[in-house]
């Protein structure tokens, strides 16, 4: 029988009544004739609650112990929604992701899967049983409960339809795919049928909620589609796949993303420095946004080195700070407070049109241009944290809603 890889996020499973009608389903789906696998995150707010309770003990509660703590969310779902598909009828059985054989590297908060076995997932789909699996977590190879850090449930889905040949894995949340922006701080959103692994894996680099950028390089190694739903609202879907090699789709979406820190450093050995302040501050390249040096020959003095990070990404930003600046002393500066607001598309920096017309926009808003970055995907902007969400606006208005505008006069913001 056809694989089949469901994932669910916290608003689907919130509550019982929830849970029930993910368990009809779920059944509906083992009926048709498939094997079925889901992946279930925590319910509803339940890693925030289990973070501030450990908080209420200590503002840095270690990263192991906060593991050990924060997984006990998604096995309180799968077992539930494993009871729920009982009642119903069928067979099932709830695996952590150890017991799924996910093993991941020894980061805790933010490991990264490096092998999945699912031996034990395989016996039981051959049992005829639905298996229900916790997400967002793993074994390390020394044998210690590890977390996949945010979104780490869509990574766990997507992995484990790579590593069982799956058919499709669907991602079901509270909305119905991906669109052109986040429709909570855009109005003229629009829905997106159909992204390539490219533009959805940028997307979520720069600060898309939908979909992790690791899941997304999951799917793309092993060809499989993902498509992401609204659990209780059936009909639009996003499908993320394979493109159409050397299309041009021009600019996709309009994405931001808060919580970004400029860190400085000058002097001397400007790039050696670098990595020891990197690894100081335990910073994977996740969180990197741009990194620049600049050490003319003859001119040691001038020196400088700078990266742009997303602290909303690192499991303890106050704690990274802290090592950097014992690290850099007093040739380094950070500075906080800022953003980032991306346009992704396809063949989007073939030429510079594009990004004559985003800097142009910037320029009209007055909007402050403190770094940029670019690839065969993606612009990126830093700027101010004020000057975010009226750039966002205006640069899905120029780019999404009225591209024509741009097209006739490129001078037009």
């Amino acid at each position: 029988m056809p694989i089949i890889v469901q994932k669910y996020g916290g608003s689907s499973v919130a509550d019982l009544d929830k849970i029930r009608e993910i368990a009809r389903k779920v059944v509906a789906c083992k009926a048709a004739g498939n094997d079925v696998v889901v992946v279930v995150s925590a319910m509803g707010k339940t890693t925030n609650d289990l973070v501030s309770l450990a908080k209420q003990l200590t503002d840095t509660p270690p990263r192991r112990e906060l593991d050990m703590l924060l997984t006990t969310g998604e096995r309180i779902t799968s077992a539930l929604l494993s009871i729920a598909i009982h009642a119903a009828g069928y067979e099932a059985v709830a695996l952590t992701g150890s017991q799924c054989g996910i093993l991941t590297n020894d980061r805790h908060s933010d490991a990264r899967i490096i092998e999945v076995r699912p031996i034990r997932v395989e016996d039981e789909l051959a049992r005829g049983c639905v298996v229900i699996v916790a997400g967002f977590q793993g074994m390390s190879y020394k044998r210690e409960i590890t977390t996949l850090g945010r979104g780490g449930s869509d990574t766990t889905a997507v992995a484990l339809a790579a590593a069982l040949g799956a058919q499709r894995c669907e991602i079901y949340s509270d909305v119905d795919g991906v669109y052109t922006a986040d429709p909570a701080k855009v109005l003229g959103a629009r829905h997106l049928a159909e992204l390539s692994y490219e533009e959805m894996q940028e997307m979520a680099m720069a600060g898309a909620k939908v979909l992790k950028a690791e899941a997304v390089e999951f799917a793309k190694r092993a060809g499989i589609a993902i498509y992401a739903r609204a659990s209780f609202a059936p009909g639009r879907e996003t499908v993320v796949r394979k493109d159409t090699p050397l299309e041009d789709h021009g600019v996709r979406a309009v994405v931001s993303e808060r919580d970004i820190a400029w860190v400085g450093l000058r002097g001397t050995a400007v790039t050696e420095r670098l990595v020891d302040l990197l690894e100081a501050a335990e910073a994977s390249l996740t969180p990197i946004k741009e990194l620049r040096v600049q050490n003319p020959q003859g001119h040691a003095a001038w020196a400088r080195g700078a990266f742009a990070v997303s602290t909303g990404q690192l499991p303890d930003w106050n704690k990274a700070k802290a090592a950097l600046l014992v690290c850099g002393g007093q040739d380094l500066e950070i500075v906080e407070d800022l953003a980032a607001v991306s346009l992704i598309g396809v063949g989007i920096n073939r030429d510079a049109r594009n990004l004559t017309r985003a800097l142009r926009t910037m320029q009209a808003l007055k909007a402050p241009v403190l770094g940029l970055s670019t690839s065969g995907f993606r612009i990126s902007i830093i700027t101010t944290a004020a000057a975010l969400e009226p750039a966002l606006s205006r640069l899905h208005e120029a780019f999404i809603e009225n591209p024509s505008m741009n097209a006739v006069d490129p001078s037009l913001p």
